[in-house]
């Protein structure tokens, strides 16, 4: 694959990445829906995100072998965003090829059911961001999110996270997503802040 081959096949992908994202949304957005027919908007928003974030689609992927098939064809190191990226890919080229009805049928009985245990889900609360936004609201805490580092590794664009509160800098993270840094950086915050 020469360098030509490579940049139109990365921004196809990004652009099916883009229209996956949509899709998925949507498509678990009217599965919550129809499945917790009591439960009010705020609830379905965070299951919404606990669903779509990356760190669960990066685990979907990885159960379903996505991984195998990147290592194949990736330039360089694999990284579990790739993973996030390349499912999100699918999603939009299954769309392109089924329609909506079909990729959400699809989706929910292939892939939702299949690799994902939504009762677990429920269950645990890991965002973290919004938590220590929570506890610093009720605390009067100034908190603030901040970008330290914007760099290239591995071809791919790298974000170095610091949390400050009332100023003091109390945790930093990095990863190839900028919203993943932050979650990571919150996380270590509310174990200094001994936060339950």
């Amino acid at each position: 694959m020469n360098n030509t081959e490579s940049k139109t096949l990365n921004g196809n992908n990004e652009r099916l990445e883009y229209l996956g994202d949509a899709i998925l949304s949507t498509i678990v957005a009217e599965y919550l829906y129809k499945k917790y027919p009591n439960k009010d908007e705020g609830f379905l928003t965070k299951m919404r995100s606990k669903i779509v974030k990356r760190q669960t689609l990066n685990k979907i992927a990885d159960k379903m072998g996505l991984d195998v098939i990147l290592k194949e064809y990736a330039q360089g190191k694999l990284s579990n965003s790739m993973l996030g990226n390349a499912f999100e890919a699918l999603i939009g080229a299954i769309y392109l090829e089924m329609g909506y009805e079909g990729s959400r049928d699809y989706v929910i009985t292939h892939i939702l059911m299949k690799y994902l245990d939504i009762h677990e889900l429920e269950r645990t609360d890991d965002n973290y961001k919004s938590k220590l936004l929570e506890w610093c609201q009720k605390n009067d805490k100034v908190i603030d999110f901040k970008l330290l580092q914007k760099y290239k590794f591995d071809k791919r664009d790298r974000f170095k996270v610091a949390i400050l509160i009332n100023g003091k800098q109390l945790a930093i993270a990095e990863d190839f997503n900028k919203k993943s840094a932050e979650q990571q950086a919150a996380s270590q915050a509310i174990k200094k802040l001994n936060i339950t």
